[in-house]
C-alpha cells in the first residue's frame, strides 16, 4: 500500500513558503507523493475554504519539483475540459521531463457548472473533449511525430509517459479509465463500496486487453486513532487499492507536519 498526501495549493495555505514546507515535510516524512486540486473560477458564493484563490496544479508541481527530490507529484485531479490539449500535453511532458519523471496525473471531466460558463466550454460536452484530450495525451507520449489540426509537428520532449489515473464515479470513469488511464481515481468511497467497482473496472481492463489498472483513492483517515486507521487501510488494501491519498485540513506549517507524523506511522 502506497500512502500520499494532499497539499493545499488554495486559500491561505498557498503561500510559497508554506507550500515548500509541507512539500519537503512530506518527502522527510516517508510520504510515497503529495497531491495538489485543480480549480480556475471559482464564483464568490463557492469560495468558502479558499476565497478563491487556487495557483495553476501543473504550474504548483512544476515548482515543487525543484525543492524536492523524490517524492511523487500528483494531480487530484487536472479537469481537461478546462485547457486545450496541445499546450496540456506540452506542459505535462515538460513538469514529467524536469521533475525526473515524478508526475502521477490525475485527471478529471470538471463538475462546476460556473467554471464551465466562465472558461465558454459546454459542461454537456465535457466527457467527449475529456475522451478527445486523453486520447490526444497519449498519442503525444506514444510517438515523436503526432498531427493536430491538420497539422503534422514533432513532440519533444517525449520523457516517459506519466501514469494517467482516472477520477470520477462508475460506470463512465471506469471506462475512461479502461480505455485511456492506467489507473481509477475515486474519491471519498468507503472500502466496501468500492469493492465491486473495482471488479467491474478489472474485468473492463480484461476485455479490453490491458494491464489491470491501479486503483487510488482519495479520502480521509481517521489520524487520531491508529488503530482504525490502519485497519481502514487494510481494508482498502484487501478490495484491491494500491494507493491511499490522505486528504488533511491544516492551517500551518505545524499541524501539516502533526498530520504527517500520524500518516508515518501507518507507513
Amino acid at each position: 500500500m502506497q500512502l500520499g498526501v494532499t497539499l493545499r495549493n488554495m486559500g491561505d495555505q498557498s503561500t510559497p513558503a508554506l507550500m515548500v514546507e509541507c512539500a519537503q515535510a512530506a518527502e522527510s516524512a516517508g510520504l510515497e507523493s503529495i497531491w495538489v486540486t485543480d480549480h480556475i473560477a471559482i464564483p464568490p458564493d463557492d469560495a468558502e475554504g479558499s476565497g478563491g484563490r487556487y495557483l495553476d496544479p501543473l504550474i504548483s508541481l512544476s515548482w515543487l519539483a525543484g525543492q524536492t527530490q523524490q517524492i511523487g507529484l500528483g494531480t487530484g485531479v487536472i479537469n481537461l475540459p478546462y485547457r486545450p490539449p496541445l499546450p496540456t500535453a506540452k506542459q505535462i511532458a515538460s513538469l514529467q521531463e524536469l521533475s525526473g519523471e515524478r508526475l502521477l496525473l490525475g485527471v478529471g471531466i470538471g463538475w462546476m457548472k460556473p467554471e464551465f460558463r466562465a472558461l465558454g466550454v459546454n459542461r454537456r460536452n465535457r466527457g467527449k473533449i475529456s475522451d478527445e484530450t486523453l486520447a490526444f495525451i497519449r498519442a503525444c507520449f506514444d510517438n515523436d511525430l503526432v498531427e493536430a489540426n491538420g497539422q503534422t509537428f514533432l513532440f519533444k520532449p517525449r520523457p516517459q509517459a506519466p501514469p494517467i489515473y482516472v477520477g470520477g464515479s462508475a460506470p463512465h470513469a471506469l471506462q475512461r479509465a479502461a480505455r485511456y488511464g492506467d489507473g481509477w481515481m475515486p474519491m471519498g468511497l468507503d472500502p466496501e463500496t468500492l469493492a465491486p467497482h473495482i471488479r467491474d473496472y478489472r474485468a473492463l481492463t480484461d476485455a479490453a486487453a490491458r494491464p489491470p489498472g491501479h486503483v487510488t483513492v482519495l479520502t480521509g483517515l481517521p489520524l487520531d486513532d491508529q488503530i482504525r486507521a490502519r485497519e481502514t487501510l487494510g481494508r482498502y488494501a484487501d478490495v484491491g487499492v494500491e494507493r491511499v491519498v490522505c486528504a488533511v485540513r491544516y492551517q500551518d506549517g505545524s499541524e501539516y507536519r502533526s498530520a504527517l507524523d500520524k500518516l508515518a506511522a501507518l507507513v
